[in-house]
């Protein structure tokens, strides 16, 4: 996802997305281990390299969704979350 920042610069924002029926085994964005966020690092300089992309600020977010059966979703933006 590409966003204009406040001063017209370019901003990658790149998102993982996480979602949960049910808080049993944690909430969802306690599922990004430093393990998967470094990974996620990697890939996207990877990305950024096969596309010959630059850019000036990079931020890692995660979006945690909570859906459970007999209620509303919740949804969770945490920006620069790693």
């Amino acid at each position: 996802m590409l966003c204009d920042g406040p001063t017209s610069r370019t901003r990658l924002v790149v998102c993982e997305v996480k979602t949960r029926t049910a808080l049993g085994f944690g909430a969802p964005a306690e599922a990004v281990t430093a393990a998967k966020a470094a990974r996620i690092r990697r890939l996207t300089a990877a990305w950024l390299t096969a596309h010959h992309a630059r850019w000036c600020e990079i931020r890692f977010d995660v979006i945690a969704v909570v859906c459970p059966p007999n209620g509303p979703a919740t949804v969770e933006h945490l920006q620069g979350a790693f």
